[in-house]
């Protein structure tokens, strides 16, 4: 077994974020964590449904699973790897990449914020990505509906690079109504997920998901989000990778505009009104 095989049986076995298993895989080396799961030198009780999936998968199934979705595994190991993730307490054991693997390397623009945006959140979203795209960067975002779609299509429209990270495997076309979204996307950019193919979404998974899009980004831009959401999730994860992070105000009536104005507030993101203005701030930390 080579450190590749070993990762692919970690990465079937192992739900993604945990700080405990990076502590691991750092300081033993994939392998023997294999190792000692299959001899079950980890903790039986606690680590019971982890060692027999260990136990029970061969990496060359996970190989044959992610290939036929069109996909690549990729690893610490490969040369290709992003190293921007490596900032990660939490990194991944690989990720399951649909598209174009370069993509993962450019100068890139995290857009996050609300599936229930406003026609100004939806427009403002869709104008700055079309405005980084023009400088010759990417555009990550998580491929849900309202913000994260808005910034995908404007990255597009403007024929440029997005990226979408996903919370539930490549195949799974979720939200239902993205399947030509997400075909899009592939076709100059990617698809990136932390879980093996078919495997669903759930609310934990969008959460270790936005770590991936703050690490993968130069710079995070919140457009609009609830008093409390993931997207702040997302911001205060590239705050501690000390990643800029920008905010758009809105109206102070707006409920779409208190999770903006809360990171605005606490001095958590710079206010931002202008695709100059974002420039201008995330080449100050260049």
């Amino acid at each position: 077994m080579n450190a590749i095989d070993a990762r692919a049986i970690l990465f079937s076995s192992i739900e993604g974020g945990s700080t405990f298993w990076t502590r691991e895989i750092d300081a033993l080396g994939p392998i023997e964590v294999v190792g000692k799961l299959r001899t079950k030198g980890y903790d039986p009780i606690r680590f019971e449904k982890t060692i027999a999936k260990a136990s029970a998968v061969e990496p060359s199934h996970v190989f044959e699973e992610i290939s036929s979705c069109g996909s690549q595994f990729l690893t610490p190991e490969d040369s290709r790897w992003p190293s921007k993730l490596n900032d990660l307490s939490a990194m991944p054991i690989g990720l399951v990449v649909k598209g174009s693997i370069d993509a993962l390397y450019l100068s890139s623009l995290a857009i996050v914020g609300t599936r229930n945006p406003t026609n100004y959140g939806v427009r403002v979203a869709g104008d700055f990505a079309a405005g980084f795209v023009d400088r010759e960067w990417a555009i990550v975002s998580g491929g849900a509906y309202g913000i994260d779609a808005a910034a995908h299509r404007g990255a597009l429209v403007a024929e440029g690079v997005t990226i979408a990270v996903l919370a539930a495997g490549i195949d799974v076309n979720y939200p239902g109504g993205h399947a030509q979204l997400f075909a899009e996307i592939v076709e100059t950019g990617a698809l990136v997920s932390e879980v093996m193919p078919g495997v669903r979404a759930i609310p934990a998974r969008f959460l270790t998901r936005n770590r991936l899009i703050a690490a993968l980004s130069c710079a995070t831009l919140v457009v609009e989000a609830a008093f409390r959401s993931g997207s702040l999730r997302t911001a205060r994860d590239a705050a501690e990778l000390m990643r800029p992070v920008m905010a758009i105000p809105g109206p102070i009536t707006s409920p779409t505009s208190e999770g903006c104005h809360r990171l605005i507030g606490e001095r958590a993101a710079e206010v931002v009104t202008s695709v100059a203005d974002a420039v201008e701030f995330v080449s100050a930390y260049r």
